[in-house]
């Protein structure tokens, strides 16, 4: 455990209250160095005001909010000081604090101690860094799920039924040589095994819910030149993102921004007009448009005209394994309900006038098929946890298939120990290489 004494701004520079954080040892001791009144006897949970000063110097009027170990976010004795905002101020602050014994926090160095002194395990500590990084109200709300230890329950439960399953298998082999005891029939444990895995699996199969709804959905906007994919993507975003021109072939590259449709981040990607063209630079583009469609989840599909069979056929072709949505563009100049060849369900919509915007982003969001979430729900964004989750399950299927093959409960034991140990690695059950621990809070904010 780190016994030295670190320090780190907490909060973005420039606002007008900057709050620096202390933790460690000797924490109030440095403190009271540069304060005004020494609070190193100080009661836990207070708040003294004062002010921090260099010599005779006054730096800065501050408040600083007093923890002491266990009771603190990291475990340790801790301080935060509230300080004005001014950048010089704030340096001025933190350089004092580390010529009097603090070193300056790395990345994440907080709630790494956090984990470390017990107060979380890895997986809720990862939580932090998708809290402060959340966008939208559901990855908030999986965030907090997984801070809080919902994640981390369900993970346990697993574990005790592991646990169980491991002690039946042991006692099966440690009294084997008892004709007169009775053990677990191989089918019950069977199904208590596949029971297990059912669990796992669905965890492993929320990972691309999760990543979806972390790093926003990506919906491409494909059709003709001159259509109007860039006019709808100017209203989508309510700005003017993309040119828009009676000139055919005017967008030649992908344009990409995002919004939030009840709570969820979808990534509009505007496309090249699909057409025959000579020009070298324009059928790059349409390339770069049907790489769009193969990354979407969804594929916005405007025509503005009857298409025909070939380009119905077309479309249906790329996007077969994609949520299309026909948008007829241009209500308020054609007659768009006489499409004799479009057997598919659309939206009709004017993008130049807004109308039926409401009821395309309404398709748009129950195309994305993204479950209504609660806190308590468990979705994995995590790709760590994703790829420990993968490898249980590979552990666990092979004891399914040596016990219907009837193999012997050591052989069993081994692989039911290696889903425990992989499971382990997602909340740090195990001892976690320093190697792994670093890549983990590398991407922390200082300070955090």
């Amino acid at each position: 455990m780190s016994v030295d004494t670190i320090c780190a701004l907490a909060t973005a520079p420039g606002g007008a209250i900057g709050i620096i954080r202390i933790s460690g040892p000797q924490a109030l001791e440095i403190l009271s160095r540069v304060f005004t009144k020494d609070v190193s006897a100080a009661p836990a949970n207070t708040i003294h005001y004062g002010h921090i000063k260099n010599g005779a110097e006054i730096v800065d009027e501050v408040m600083a909010s007093l923890f002491r170990a266990p009771h603190s976010y990291t475990g340790e004795d801790s301080v935060e000081i509230s300080c004005h905002g001014s950048r010089y101020i704030l340096n001025k602050v933190l350089n004092l604090l580390i010529a009097e014994g603090c070193r300056q926090a790395g990345p994440g160095e907080f709630t790494q101690r956090a984990y470390l002194n017990g107060k979380m395990d890895l997986s809720q500590a990862e939580a932090v860094a998708d809290l402060i990084a959340s966008t939208n109200q559901a990855n908030h709300q999986i965030a907090m799920s997984q801070l809080r230890g919902h994640f981390s329950s369900k993970l346990a439960q697993l574990r005790e039924q592991l646990l169980k399953l491991t002690s039946l298998l042991e006692l099966e082999l440690d009294f084997s040589d008892h004709e007169d005891l009775e053990f677990a029939d191989r089918s019950e444990l069977t199904e208590l095994t596949k029971t297990i895995d059912n669990h796992i699996t669905h965890l492993s199969n929320s990972f691309e819910t999760g990543q979806a709804i972390k790093q926003g959905i990506p919906v491409a906007i494909v059709g003709k030149t001159n259509v109007g994919k860039s006019t709808l993507l100017n209203r989508l975003l309510k700005d003017d993102r993309a040119i828009v021109s009676d000139v055919h072939g005017t967008t030649r590259d992908t344009i990409e921004d995002t919004i939030d449709i009840k709570g969820i981040t979808f990534r509009f990607i505007d496309t090249a007009g699909i057409r025959q063209t000579q020009d070298e630079v324009e059928q790059i583009g349409i390339t770069r448009t049907y790489a769009a469609i193969d990354k979407a989840r969804i594929v916005l599909w405007l025509i503005d005209s009857e298409p025909s069979i070939k380009e119905i056929n077309d479309i249906l072709q790329r996007t077969d394994n994609k949520k299309l949505i026909v948008i007829k563009n241009k209500a308020d100049k054609a007659d768009n309900n006489s499409y004799n060849s479009l057997k598919l369900p659309f939206v009709s919509i004017s993008a130049k006038f807004g109308k039926g915007i409401e009821e395309l982003e309404q398709a748009i969001y129950e195309a994305a098929d993204i479950p209504t979430l609660t806190e308590n729900d468990i979705i994995v964004t995590n790709a760590r946890h994703y790829d420990a989750l993968v490898r249980a399950h590979e552990h666990i299927q092979r004891v399914i298939d040596g016990l219907q093959m009837q193999l012997s409960g050591d052989l069993l034991s081994e692989d039911l120990r290696l889903t425990l140990d992989t499971l382990a690695e997602i909340t740090g059950g195990q001892i976690t290489p320093n190697e792994v621990l670093g890549n983990i809070f590398k991407n922390f904010c200082v300070g955090k």
